[in-house]
């Protein structure tokens, strides 16, 4: 990720203080080699983002996160890039999934943070790019724990994914229903089904 520059620095700062006032703790460590996929669920609020990015430090995470194109044009794009976002073409399902490789290919360290809904909202059932990127990238599948009722944030277990998407998943269902997100009425930790849009 580079060294941050100042608007970047200061907007880290600031959540970093904010999340130290917030009464939350911190749980788990990152798995060496220091390149896996993040699974950010159950995706309910826009502050499970910020809570995370607050915890990132104490769990010495550098976190990495993909986002449209049109995040990255200027004024914001440098601050984007700064913060860990990768422009990608999510028109393209394939695409993205396939440039995620790439970067795991050629980074030595790489830790990519995916919301599997997509949304924040209700959802039927998860997009599966994320585990496309982890088994195509050969690295472990980490369950971002986001607590609400405990307070909890942080890590949890890694999964290494076998090709068998639904076997997986059972594993991932199993440890996301005892965490309670911001929303429960909006979270589904249970869907394991593959969708057809990647």
């Amino acid at each position: 990720m580079g060294n941050k520059g100042l608007v970047a620095r200061l907007l880290t700062a600031v959540i970093d203080y904010w999340f130290s006032r917030q009464g939350w703790t911190v749980e788990g460590r990152a798995v060496e080699p220091r390149k896996f996929v993040i699974i950010a669920a159950p995706h309910t609020s826009n502050w499970d983002f910020v809570y995370f990015v607050g915890a990132s430090k104490r769990l010495n995470l550098h976190l990495s996160f993909m986002g449209k194109k049109s995040l990255f044009r200027w004024p914001f794009g440098k601050m984007m890039r700064e913060m860990g976002g990768i422009p990608v073409d999510r028109s393209k399902s394939g695409n993205y999934v396939d440039a995620m490789i790439a970067e795991f290919a050629k980074r030595s360290e790489f830790m990519l943070t995916i919301a599997p809904e997509g949304t924040r909202g209700k959802v039927r059932q998860w997009r599966t790019g994320f585990y496309h990127i982890a088994v195509g990238a050969g690295v472990p599948l980490v369950c971002g724990l986001m607590d609400y009722k405990r307070k909890v944030v942080g890590l949890g277990p890694a999964i290494w994914p076998t090709g068998d998407y639904a076997k997986d998943m059972e594993q991932v269902t199993a440890y996301y229903s005892q965490c309670t997100p911001k929303f429960p009425e909006r979270g589904n930790p249970g869907v394991i089904t593959e969708s057809k849009n990647a």
